[in-house]
C-alpha cells in the first residue's frame, strides 16, 4: 500500500504540471481578452483613418492609442498612466519603440495645441498599436 500511495502522490503532482503547462502555452500572457470585441473596435479604428480626410488622424491615433491602454488596464497592469503600464510589457512587444512612438504621437496630439498629425505618421502609429495589440493577444 504505501508504494501504491506514493505512486499516486507522484500521478496527481504529473497531472496538475501537465495542466499548468497546458495553461502557460495556451494563454502566454495570464489574461484572456474578449479578442472578438477587440477586433471589431480595431476595424472601426483601422477604418475612421480616411487618407482623403485629415480631420480622422488624430481621432483615429487617439482611439487606438485608447484601445491599447484598455488591453492593458485589462490585464492589470499598474500605474497611474499608460506610459507607467507600458513599461511594464515593453519587453512583449515584437517592435517597442514603434509602440512608443505611436503612444508619443498620441501625447503631441492631446497636448500641444497646434500640433499637426500627416497621414503617414497616423499609419504607422496605428501599424504599431495593431502589432502591440496582436503581441498581447488582445487581436
Amino acid at each position: 500500500m504505501g508504494s501504491s500511495f506514493i505512486f499516486l502522490i507522484i500521478a496527481i503532482v504529473a497531472v496538475g504540471l501537465l495542466a499548468l503547462v497546458a495553461m502557460t502555452l495556451t494563454n502566454k500572457h495570464g489574461h484572456t481578452f474578449d479578442v472578438e470585441a477587440y477586433q471589431t473596435r480595431w476595424l472601426k479604428i483601422e477604418n475612421g483613418l480616411v487618407r482623403e480626410d485629415p480631420r480622422t488622424y488624430s481621432m483615429s491615433v487617439i482611439e487606438a492609442d485608447k484601445l491599447l491602454d484598455r488591453a492593458l488596464n485589462e490585464m492589470g497592469l499598474p500605474g497611474k498612466t499608460m506610459g507607467e503600464r507600458l513599461k511594464r510589457v515593453t519587453d512583449r512587444f515584437e517592435k517597442p519603440n514603434a509602440v512608443w512612438s505611436a503612444h508619443k504621437l498620441r501625447n503631441q496630439i492631446a497636448h500641444e495645441n497646434d500640433f499637426v498629425v500627416e497621414y503617414p505618421q497616423a499609419s504607422r502609429a496605428l501599424a504599431a498599436f495593431r502589432q502591440a495589440l496582436k503581441d498581447l493577444g488582445a487581436i
